[in-house]
């Protein structure tokens, strides 16, 4: 790979080089960095994890007016990310042990500086990407709900990360059973007689089938749908959503509440299987007839088998994919393929691996360079990967981020945060996305103090203008000596005067306004 495919490519299935890629990839073909990125273990590498151990995130309140808790100011470890949900429930209990709230916004706080620290470090760059997409597609509002603030270290360790390159269908019932899905879609309140239909309406129209299959705009009898007869219907309509709301009735968390009038859950915060809240009569979803009074979990599991199987997933999810690697509007033949190995890998245990590379080995890939304008949190971290920083993730970062686009974990819709350049490119998002940079080369949050010159050495002699040059080459600006002028004219230096010497902050603003020409903005 030459440099503008080193760039191009890991900053679309990554989140940019590191200084060092420019060399160690330039004798490898784009497939050989793709196989090596999908042949890593999950998990952090040890690199990673000694990062991820030695992070500090600081946690402050007010002491309660009524003395139940002290006031509290200091520098905590990272100690939620690897506890099992059960060892984190009891932070709901504010009768037993009464809490500042910003302890149970503690365990979503964590995940989310864990997040950006792998953004940056992580070895897995391919697998970050596929992290952050799920993270969209099978999206929670931790926000919305303490308990899915509770539960997001599980949801996000055991659930998306766990799955992130594996099994469609394993991932949708890791997703389904899932506390943090349980409480944001309501399900968790689902009983024969009542069943709740957000989980069963999003499953269909966000997680699988996808909008485009949605026909009850055209049919409200199942047998009116073309296909239906033979067993194969060709959408969804709204009396799918309806039967397949009743099969998820009984899936719930063990959160204390009552059973009956003598059996009550336990209070862990793990999935549930309750028979008794479970609508045990015949059902009909995708012109399939399920048998009354199934073995626990049949009629749910059957329902995700359906959708997960159904020629719409293919299509649905082999598009946002290619919408997410390869541009706004992918290629309809790139989509096509992927769709078809998709269904082709249905049952195979690394299925979106094999569609992820297919994807990034297309011509339709490599033709599409500059269409997609890039996220800020990959904004963010390819900055921080090309100047080798040393980089500590804290609140004002996070607001920062927020502020340029892209709260993560915070998106108010179950739709996730829009895959679309243009809510990127508004004059206010530009400018956040400016400050952005400059906030990190300015060290404004205390995320750590950069120093540009451990990207590429010492500058000894080198003038204000060559320096502002090799930084527009390494971020695949060409160099124009107006626009060279502009950069270093932006800290008041002439291009031919030496910058060995000056502020390291100053030099790192440069190195800021040479990430804002549009070549790093977009990839």
């Amino acid at each position: 790979m030459n440099d503008d495919v080193i760039r191009f490519a890991l900053s679309r299935f990554g989140n940019g080089p590191l200084p060092d890629d420019f060399g160690t990839l330039s004798r490898k073909p784009l497939s050989a960095w793709i196989d090596e990125q999908l042949a890593l273990p999950a998990g952090d590498d040890s690199a990673m994890q000694a990062r991820l151990k030695a992070c500090r995130l600081r946690i402050r309140y007010n002491a309660n007016p009524d003395g139940k808790w002290p006031a509290m100011d200091e520098m905590r470890p990272l100690d939620t990310l690897n506890q099992p949900i059960e060892a984190l429930w009891p932070l709901l209990d504010n009768n037993t042990k009464p809490r500042d709230g910003a302890e149970r916004r503690r365990a979503m706080d964590e995940v989310v500086a864990a997040s950006y620290l792998r953004a940056v470090y992580a070895k897995a760059q391919l697998r970050e990407a596929m992290v952050q997409f799920w993270h969209d597609h099978f999206h929670v509002n931790a926000n919305a709900d303490e308990r899915i603030m509770v539960a997001l270290p599980a949801y996000d360790r055991d659930v998306i990360r766990a799955n992130a390159l594996g099994n469609f269908r394993a991932m949708t019932e890791a997703v389904a059973s899932s506390t943090a899905m349980l409480y944001y879609l309501s399900n968790q309140s689902s009983r024969a007689g009542a069943a709740n239909e957000n989980y069963a309406r999003e499953l269909f129209e966000l997680h699988t089938l996808g909008r485009d299959a949605y026909l009850n705009d055209r049919y409200d009898r199942w047998r009116e749908v073309p296909g239906a007869l033979a067993g194969t219907p060709e959408g969804y309509i709204d009396q799918d959503v309806y039967e397949a709301a009743r099969a998820f009735t009984g899936w719930t968390v063990e959160n204390g509440a009552g059973i009956d009038g003598q059996r009550k859950l336990p209070a862990t915060g793990c999935f549930a299987y309750v028979e008794s809240w479970h609508d045990g009569y015949q059902k009909r979803v995708l012109a399939q007839e399920f048998d009354p009074f199934a073995v626990p979990q049949h009629d749910g599991r059957r329902v995700l088998d359906l959708v997960a199987e159904h020629p719409a997933t293919a299509r649905h999810l082999a598009k946002k994919l290619c919408i997410r690697f390869v541009g706004p509007n992918p290629p309809d033949a790139l989509v096509a393929r992927a769709a078809e190995e998709w269904r082709r890998q249905a049952k195979a245990p690394d299925q979106i691996a094999k569609v992820v590379r297919l994807i990034a080995l297309s011509p339709e890939f490599e033709a599409s360079r500059g269409a997609k304008v890039k996220r800020p949190i990959a904004l963010a971290a390819g900055f921080l990967r090309m100047t080798n920083a040393d980089f500590t993730p804290t609140d004002g970062f996070h607001n920062a981020v927020a502020a340029a686009g892209q709260r993560l974990f915070g998106y108010p819709a179950p739709t996730g945060m829009p895959d679309d350049n243009d809510v990127l490119l508004g004059t206010s998002a530009l400018r956040n996305r400016w400050n952005l940079l400059l906030g990190l080369a300015q060290n404004s949050w205390q995320t750590g103090t950069l120093d540009p010159s451990r990207a590429f050495g010492p500058t000894p002699d080198m003038q204000a203008g060559a320096y502002v040059e090799r930084w527009l080459g390494i971020f695949g600006t060409a160099a124009d000596p107006a626009a060279t002028a502009a950069i270093s004219g932006v800290i008041g230096l002439p291009p031919i005067v030496p910058v060995n010497g000056l502020d390291p902050r100053r030099l790192a603003t440069l190195t800021a306004v040479a990430a804002m020409a549009p070549a790093y903005q977009s990839a």
